[in-house]
């Protein structure tokens, strides 16, 4: 069982042709000791293939076509799919003249007879790279010295290298404002507070400090300029900014969303790649509780209309939809869904009535509607449970991580037994293996309440998002979720919360 994961959804984002004059991009690399090489551009997270040539002969390269190339910043890779060099394109350089006489380091000797622009643009490169190189001969320096005096050393010189790229980068700015270059160098550069106010502890103030790094971080960003998703600066930049700087709270990164997505136009490159990323993202975080940013896109973008374009298939939009809708119960503060499952005690009834040799879902409902007011006398509830805390655990006897998780667990209920935690343990089987299911719970004595749906009548993966095992919940006394998908080592922890909110009178 497989979950949707929307970062593997393979969409298609073609890029806008214009038919106007085309596009010829003309590479000598003389010393160019490949047969193939690679034209590809950036877009967000990814480096994407626009064009191949081959045979080259004499390091001769040309990259031709009828119509413009998309503005972007672009790279010529070997045919072993190394970056020779970055360049960038943009209307006023669809044809162009690159030159290089290196041998392997094509950067050193780059330039272009017919743009300025990207001569300057190869300079900027060379220069961040020799202070890389100079940095970097400091670091050989170090060895056998001191940790003292080396960490002195790199301190100092790390000082000295980040001030000479913000000074030259600060004037390469200045001389490219405008222009598309310059607005992909203004995404590199860091926005921060030169004069920094004290604190009332007479020491700088940070709050200060972060406040205007935020408030400026996007400052002079176009997001109505598709050409920024196309450098190398802005995924990461994006990402930065809601991994460091946006409060990790659902409802503030949902609020941040919509900021970015208001600024850019709807239908764009831009908007696309965006509204792309955080429904991947937050579909798939980690961080517990996130799904409810999922929930949010889908409820804003997709279930609006807004997000139906995104993808070529509209079942891709359905399915987004539909996993949204499995979510929105189990998101954290929800009352869980009702479990009616079947106990080790009440299996023979159930075999009795056919369940276990039945082969089809058609002989299943047969069954149930047979003997639905039996088998209703032998379901155990989960809300029927009552207890201060109930962890809902879903396991199987076969799955490696539950043969190491379960006992653990048994350990923290039995110690949270023993400080007289009124805590209960409402453990799925989510298989139906029944005799082996029932010899691991008597081999391991597991006494707690054990269940497996024994009627085949709750599907599981979709009532609770079970798509893998061992699964656990944690669940105050009126059932409302207060944990999921946790470890083991975090149930103690969490009930322990739990209890504080309890004896402060939190609901």
């Amino acid at each position: 069982m497989k979950k949707l994961f929307l970062s593997i959804v393979i969409f298609s984002l073609f890029s806008h042709a214009n038919a106007q004059q085309g596009h010829e991009i003309k590479i000598n690399l003389k010393n160019c000791k490949d047969t193939l090489v690679y034209l590809t551009y950036y877009q967000f997270d990814k480096n994407l293939l626009v064009d191949t040539v081959k045979p080259i002969k004499n390091g001769s390269i040309v990259f031709k076509g009828k119509n413009k190339l998309d503005k972007g910043i672009y790279s010529i890779l070997g045919q072993n799919k190394s970056i020779y060099f970055d360049f960038f394109i943009d209307d006023q350089s669809q044809k162009i003249e690159i030159n290089s006489d290196a041998a392997t380091q094509f950067t050193s000797t780059l330039n272009s007879p017919n743009s300025k622009q990207e001569n300057d643009f190869f300079d900027y490169i060379r220069f961040i790279n020799s202070q890389k190189k100079n940095f970097d001969s400091v670091l050989i320096t170090t060895k056998g010295m001191s940790k003292t005096d080396s960490t002195a050393l790199v301190t100092a010189k790390q000082k000295l290298l980040s001030e000479n790229i913000a000074n030259y980068e600060k004037t390469f700015l200045e001389q490219t404002k405008g222009s598309y270059i310059g607005d992909v160098l203004n995404l590199k550069i860091e926005k921060t507070l030169k004069d920094v106010p004290k604190a009332s502890n007479g020491r700088p103030d940070s709050i200060a400090v972060f406040n205007y790094y935020k408030k400026h971080y996007w400052d002079n960003v176009n997001f109505q300029d598709d050409g920024m998703v196309r450098t190398p600066f802005f995924a990461n930049k994006m990402k930065r900014y809601f991994d460091a700087l946006v409060v990790k709270n659902p409802d503030s990164v949902a609020v941040e969303i919509d900021r970015i997505m208001n600024k850019t136009v709807q239908s764009s490159i831009m908007y696309k790649l965006l509204l792309a990323h955080f429904t991947s993202t937050y579909e798939t975080s980690k961080i517990m509780s996130f799904d409810k940013v999922f929930v949010y896109i889908v409820d804003h973008y997709f279930k609006t209309g807004k997000g139906n374009d995104l993808y070529n298939d509209d079942n891709i939009v359905k399915n987004i939809i539909n996993r949204a809708e499995i979510l929105r119960p189990l998101l954290l503060g929800q009352i869980a869904p009702d479990l009616p499952m079947i106990t080790i005690e009440g299996h023979d009834k159930i075999a009795k009535m056919g369940f276990d040799t039945a082969k089809t879902s058609e002989e299943v409902t047969k069954l149930y509607y047979a003997n639905s007011q039996e088998i209703e006398k032998t379901v155990l509830r989960l809300h029927s449970i009552k207890a201060d805390y109930l962890v809902l655990v879903f396991w199987d006897v076969d799955c490696g991580h539950c043969k190491v998780e379960i006992p653990k667990l048994l350990e923290t209920y039995h110690a949270l037994l023993k400080e007289k935690k009124d805590i209960k343990v409402f453990c799925v089987y989510t298989q139906q293996e029944f005799e082996k299911y029932r010899d691991y719970v008597a081999e391991n004595k597991l006494d707690w309440i054990n269940v497996y749906d024994g009627v085949h009548f709750t599907n599981l993966k979709d009532k609770y998002d079970i798509y893998s095992t061992p699964v656990i919940y944690i669940l105050d006394k009126n059932k409302k979720i207060k944990a999921k998908r946790i470890g083991e080592e975090q149930v103690k922890e969490i009930i322990n919360a739990m209890e504080l909110e309890y004896k402060a009178g939190v609901k």
